[in-house]
């Protein structure tokens, strides 16, 4: 086995965490069950390493046997990336194709090979009927880069894929080209719509949020005990206290319903726009430039944030369309422009 392969392999399994190691090699499938049981899986992982990899010698393991084995990795952790949405279209009179897995990773392959000589592509599919495509990018005089991958996870019979981080921006058009062409699609742009969480995103695009992430029913309506109030003061104050909590509750319930929200970190809004005031005196009144502002929202779970504001009473209920939109909008960047 070459030398570097081998030294693939063993990056590869020192960044797997300990209580994984033999559950992704066994999902990897190269190594077999039998072999699997003769590995002492609590030692230090340098000697799993060189276990597995004294094993893969005995097989002639190849560079697109590591390269599966970084996908298996990357499907059990795809926070570890971030994921960047992307929508293909056809013409307007033209069907769907029936999908065909090997002449798809046919025309894959052929197109960014053609474009680009030192290119390295493998395929895998998860058990969720996704397509995990592995790119190493090399250039015309350099070999692919093997520890700087660019994953792509694309649903056969839809127009969406999900993409990570593409170093070389030069490669961007290229790796398109062959999304578009081997899935038969005409276009492709991106979305404005990106995160570590894949699954979440690919609830947004399909719509399947309030399917796919409920596991809760309705709350229960608010009892007068739980509200948190001095039963001694005037019942009145009660009474009104607990209508506006029950109105915030609808209202939050109405805009984004009884399940968990898909998993965002952030939603980002540009704005560009003229300075418009009644009183057209000052400095900003005759400036001709348009003003410029980013406001960047960051929470682990951005929407699920938003969601308890107004029941917290941090802000007022419903909140701005702008905060509320963004799974409807399948997006969280936003431009804001004058009309």
């Amino acid at each position: 086995m070459d030398e570097n392969v081998a030294e693939f392999l063993r990056r590869t399994i020192l960044k797997i965490p300990m209580c994984e190691i033999k559950t992704i090699l066994k999902a990897w499938n190269f190594v077999s069950e039998d072999q699997l049981q003769t590995i002492n899986f609590r030692q230090k992982k340098d000697f799993i390493a060189q276990a597995v990899i004294m094993m893969c010698e005995e097989k002639c393991a190849s560079l697109d046997d590591m390269a599966l084995l970084d996908i298996v990795y990357t499907q059990a952790h795809p926070q570890q990336k971030i994921w960047t949405a992307f929508q293909m279209s056809k013409e307007p009179d033209e069907d769907v194709d029936l999908f065909d897995m090997e002449q798809f990773q046919s025309f894959f392959k052929k197109i960014l090979q053609r474009a680009l000589k030192n290119v390295t592509v493998s395929f895998n599919i998860d058990g969720k009927s996704a397509v995990w495509i592995r790119i190493a990018w090399g250039t015309q005089y350099s070999q692919p880069k093997q520890y700087k991958p660019t994953f792509v996870v694309y649903y056969p019979q839809t127009p969406y894929a999900f993409i990570s981080t593409i170093h070389v921006k030069s490669n961007v058009p290229l790796l398109l080209q062959a999304l578009k062409g081997a899935s038969r699609y005409h276009h492709i742009a991106q979305m404005d719509l990106k995160s570590r969480h894949l699954d979440s995103l690919k609830a947004i695009v399909f719509k399947e949020y309030n399917q796919t992430f409920e596991s809760h029913n309705s709350p229960e309506p608010l009892q007068e005990g739980s509200l948190g109030l001095d039963m001694t003061l005037d019942p009145n104050i009660i009474h009104e206290n607990r209508e506006e909590k029950e109105r915030v509750q609808a209202v939050t319930q109405e805009t984004f319903g009884t399940y968990p929200q898909p998993q965002l970190e952030s939603a980002q809004y540009e704005l560009k726009t003229k300075f418009k005031s009644d009183i057209n005196e000052g400095i900003l009144a005759d400036r001709k430039e348009p003003l410029r502002c980013l406001v960047k929202f960051s929470s682990p779970n951005l929407l699920e944030a938003l969601k308890s504001l107004a029941p917290a009473g941090i802000a007022d209920a419903p909140l701005s369309p702008l905060l509320t939109c963004i799974p409807n909008k399948k997006r969280n960047y936003f431009k804001i422009r004058d009309k």
